[in-house]
């Protein structure tokens, strides 16, 4: 297909790390997209199974395919970022090593690229056997736009495998902190000159199992944390953001006082990030299932407890 701007290049770009089981159904499903002018670019973080060898195969397949090995782990962050750095095309679509495209995904996701910098679309869940659970994400989490940094402070909706990326957004990101997820980093980036684009629809059936990163980021979750990490942890989440964000926008000074407002436990800080959250709970809490009651709950939790 002749490149033109009706039909600019896609960089998929796949980030495996012993991906084996899975990996060769998302493959075929990127393969299949009616959207046909794209690239594949998949870095392999030193897998130890035969996921080097399933990528080496498909690559002397196909003159569009990418392989590249790292010399060491890098971790799942930095994977992305390093084939990030390698995309040739207009736009880049993340990918990730188990789950399956329907096969319009770029079609649809580029046709709502016309207002926005990033546009991604909901996912159901399928399991190890491709069965569909019945749920999706959006049945969890609060589906949205998001077009306001604020909306970042503790997290977004917009998964990195449902999303369609300016270039010069990704490029604007660089490098990525390791404390962010690679999507919720690209998000903050691209509320600074748009917005992160609904495309409400079905696209992608997200694979759930034991060892993909979605289980491995919730077993994380329960490793008990001391006070002072989380206070660390938190300021150092707040202080990137603040750092990242453009000097032109007036969310630049809320991000300040936020930074102020996690420095200690002192009841003057304690008070002013509960306020901060109540003044901003519809932006900060827009990605939470969340009524405005339990809204208004959640602020004050934030004055006894680092979120």
């Amino acid at each position: 297909m002749k490149i033109t701007s009706e039909n600019p290049l896609i960089s998929i770009v796949i980030a495996t790390y012993n991906g084996e089981k899975f990996l060769a159904k998302q493959i075929d499903s990127l393969l299949n997209q009616t959207y046909k002018n794209f690239e594949i670019i998949a870095v392999d973080d030193c897998s130890t199974d035969e996921t080097l060898n399933i990528l080496n195969e498909y690559a002397a397949q196909h003159d569009n395919f990418t392989v590249v090995k790292n010399n060491c782990n890098l971790g799942y962050v930095k994977n992305f970022e390093k084939g990030f750095l390698l995309a040739n095309g207009d736009y880049i679509a993340p990918c990730d090593q188990d789950d399956i495209w329907l096969s319009e995904k770029i079609d649809i996701l580029l046709d709502n690229m016309t207002d926005c910098e990033i546009a991604y679309c909901n996912s159901v869940f399928i399991d190890s056997e491709d069965n569909l659970t019945g749920d999706s994400l959006a049945d969890r989490t609060n589906f949205s736009d998001f077009d306001n940094p604020l909306m970042y402070v503790i997290g977004a909706s917009a998964p990195g495998h449902a999303m369609l990326i300016k270039k010069d957004i990704a490029m604007n990101a660089m490098p990525f902190p390791v404390l962010f997820s690679h999507d919720n980093w690209l998000g903050f980036v691209a509320t600074f000159s748009g917005k992160v684009k609904l495309v409400n629809r079905i696209l992608v059936h997200y694979r759930r199992h034991d060892s993909n990163v979605f289980s491995t980021v919730h077993k994380k979750k329960k490793i008990k944390e001391t006070k002072q990490q989380k206070l660390e942890k938190a300021q150092e989440r707040l202080q990137t953001l603040y750092e990242k964000c453009p000097n032109h926008l007036p969310e630049k000074e809320i991000l300040a006082q936020l930074c102020k407002s996690y420095e200690s436990y002192a009841f003057s800080n304690n008070f002013l990030r509960m306020k901060l959250f109540f003044q901003h709970r519809n932006k900060i809490l827009l990605y939470k299932k969340h009524s405005e009651l339990r809204r208004k709950l959640y602020c004050l939790k934030v004055f006894f407890k680092i979120i």
